[in-house]
């Protein structure tokens, strides 16, 4: 509160009460009027005085409470915003100094809560937006500012809108992927059967075609359910088509097959039987499932079978043909004239279904086939047998042959043959064996005998082991018969001198005989490599004849390995 100086306050009044003494003066006023004009003049000064000091103490309090009330501002303002280390004490001054110092404080906080409750306002729009567009009403439902609680704008409290936001703005892109894809899916199917896609799709919702005013792609419950629903009829549909063109291409095939139609005419259809052997997810070439290409193949189907009906006794006997066949490929007995004149008989007698006579026809094949299979493993094992025995008889022939080691054509072959024969002659008495263990165990499994061109064919075993035995005791014999010969011969040399030379063809029939079945051991090679130095020896002053083959100097044994 600023003051006059007291000299001059006291010279201001002084003068004054002198101008007013000289005026009461001139006008003659009395004591009392003096006196009481006096007291009138202080009491008005007085007055002043307490109306500008009611005034002052006014300002004061409007200040005290402007600073309150900036003080608690600043305190909501800082816990809203939860800014906890924000530390505000008020400064030592004059009112008027504390207002002028904490004012800039509460208007940067102001413009903080400000910017917090924009941010606030912004996520929840969006969080809002998308919550509208999952419940399926966000195309209809007017943008409107959210109510934000200013009573709560932690960083906290924005994070976590922050993070709800990110997680919807995640549900909403995954919902959009299952959206393409499922409308992808949908143009793939009518592209496979088709059918009009964008009628499909705008029945579902019309932003799924032609997003409306920027508006996006419908991401609604409602929506992925409908869409879910229409891809899964649509792909059990396409399965639907796919099984049914699948039946009518094996169809075809077989009224082909039956009816020998040519390939020029089956080409029409190719489209069709390569879906046969597709999966679903195989069948992507456009219109191969369209109604239309299931009518043409139902109208082709229909007009074989008419066909079919024409030619039902010529394919009857086509089966009849393949079943022989099948029979006399495994060596069984079939009965081909009975067989034909039941069928011709049936035929005539119209009183059986030549369908069904076909199908019982398949059944016969099917179940040959099965008997064939059967038998399989042991008529294997009868060929084998088989060539065996030619490969045993070819042997005994070429070793009674006392010119097979002569100089000729063909000789280094033979030798070679021979080897591989006297390998596999020693292997029959094994395979025979193991032939027979399981002719006995296919007998007793069926129950009926395994018959070879209508004989027996463990009979045939049986017999040719007795046989064969029988042979081999008779070269046994027939060895040792020779081998006490040459010993007899041998005593007679020692007694009486050496023998008489005998011929070259003799000499050879002496080595190469004994030594026959035993030429593939290491003596035996041996053995048949001295002979040829021998009788190479013997030969030099001989001339050559003119048909002589040159033998390349080896061991023909080792060659036939």
């Amino acid at each position: 509160m600023t003051t006059l100086p007291p000299s001059q306050s006291q010279t201001t009044c002084a003068s004054l009460l002198q101008e007013l003494q000289v005026i009461w003066d001139e006008i003659g006023e009395g004591d009392v009027e003096r006196d009481k004009m006096l007291l009138e003049l202080e009491q008005e000064c007085l007055d002043i005085y307490r109306r500008k000091v009611e005034t002052t103490r006014k300002s004061k309090a409007d200040l005290h409470h402007s600073l309150a009330q900036f003080e608690s501002e600043i305190v909501k303002i800082v816990t809203a915003l939860g800014e906890h280390s924000f530390s505000f004490s008020r400064r030592n001054g004059t009112l008027k100094q504390q207002i002028s110092y904490i004012r800039p404080v509460l208007e940067e906080l102001r413009s903080k809560k400000k910017q917090r409750v924009k941010e606030f306002t912004e996520t929840q729009s969006q969080i809002a937006q998308i919550c509208a567009e999952i419940a399926g009403n966000g195309q209809s439902m007017p943008p409107s500012d959210p109510q934000v609680d200013e009573h709560d704008l932690t960083v906290k409290k924005l994070g976590e809108l922050k993070s709800h936001l990110q997680e919807l703005q995640n549900e909403k892109v995954i919902r959009l992927q299952k959206v393409h894809s499922h409308i992808s899916m949908i143009h793939e199917l009518s592209v496979v059967m088709s059918f009009d896609f964008f009628k499909t799709v705008s029945g579902i919702h019309t932003s799924l075609i032609d997003p409306a005013n920027g508006q996006s792609k419908s991401i609604s419950n409602d929506t992925l359910a409908k869409l879910t629903g229409v891809v899964d009829s649509l792909q059990q549909e396409k399965q639907r088509r796919l099984r049914k063109l699948q039946y009518l291409g094996n169809t075809l095939i077989e009224l082909w097959d039956l009816l020998d139609t040519p390939p020029d005419e089956r080409k029409r259809f190719e489209h069709v039987t390569s879906l046969i052997s597709s999966s679903v997810n195989e069948a992507l070439r456009q219109g191969s499932l369209g109604l239309d290409i299931i009518e043409q193949v139902e109208v082709e189907v229909q007009s074989l079978n008419v066909l079919k009906a024409s030619k039902m006794k010529e394919l009857v006997f086509k089966r009849q043909n393949e079943l022989e066949d099948i029979y006399r490929g495994v060596h069984m007995d079939v009965n081909s004239d009975a067989a034909r004149q039941i069928l011709i008989n049936l035929i005539d007698s119209d009183n059986v279904d030549l369908s069904n006579l076909l199908s019982s026809m398949d059944d016969q094949i099917a179940k040959a086939k099965q008997e064939a299979l059967s038998r399989k493993d042991i008529l294997d094992k009868v060929e084998k047998w088989k060539h065996a025995s030619e490969e045993e008889k070819w042997l005994d022939d070429y070793e009674k042959d006392e010119n097979r080691y002569s100089a000729g054509r063909g000789v280094h072959k033979n030798l070679k043959r021979a080897e591989k024969a006297r390998s596999l002659v020693s292997k029959l008495p094994s395979l025979v064996e193991n032939l027979i263990a399981k002719v006995k165990a296919w007998e007793l499994e069926k129950g009926i005998p395994f018959l070879y061109d209508k004989a027996s064919l463990l009979t045939m075993l049986e017999e040719y082991a007795v046989l064969r035995q029988a042979r081999e005791d008779e070269k046994r014999r027939s060895r040792e018969q020779k081998r006490q010969q040459e010993q007899f011969a041998a005593e007679q040399e020692s007694l009486f001198g050496s023998r008489p030379k005998k011929p070259l063809g003799q000499a050879n029939a002496m080595v190469g005989t004994p030594t026959g079945r035993r030429v593939s051991t290491p003596a035996g090679k041996h053995g048949v490599s001295s002979l040829k130095e021998r009788k190479e020896t013997s030969r030099v002053n001989n001339a050559i004849p003119l048909n002589f083959v040159a033998l390349p100097k080896e061991d023909p044994m080792s060659r036939g390995n």
